[in-house]
């Protein structure tokens, strides 16, 4: 390399860091949220006292007593989410949501879990927090 290469390559490379310093000028600061959109749900009026869980950008799934069992319904479908405006992507998710419910349940309640497979192709569930008998 020459002496005219070595400073036209250096010329180069402070042109593009210069146009890169001015690039960015032009994409805007990302929102900071001052206060949270999600609200604490209310406490329990029946049942155990608990803490009710705050799922961001999610939602609890309803439930319903059948003797002493907490009974819940999973739905696996496709669903379809907008991403991004215009931008919609076909997903498989949980009861209507590409980012499934939260199943709230404390230490000592029995749970049920029905799942109903609607899904084109045969599905799991990995269940995150639980401990389960092997021969689930």
């Amino acid at each position: 390399m020459n002496r005219r290469e070595l400073l036209g390559a250096g010329m180069v490379l402070v042109g593009t860091s210069a146009l890169a310093q001015t690039t960015n000028r032009a994409v805007p600061e990302a929102p900071v949220a001052g206060t949270a959109t999600t609200q604490v749900p209310p406490r329990p009026e029946t049942g155990r006292d608990f803490n009710p869980v705050v799922t961001l950008n999610g939602w609890s799934l309803p439930w319903r007593m059948n003797g002493n069992v907490k009974e819940f319904h999973l739905v696996a479908e496709p669903v379809e989410r907008e991403l991004a405006e215009g931008t919609v992507a076909r997903l498989w998710g949980y009861n209507g949501s590409s980012i499934g419910p939260t199943i709230e349940a404390v230490e000592g309640d029995r749970v049920r879990i029905f799942v109903t497979n609607r899904l084109p192709e045969h599905t799991t569930v990995h269940w995150h927090g639980q401990i389960l008998p092997s021969g689930m």
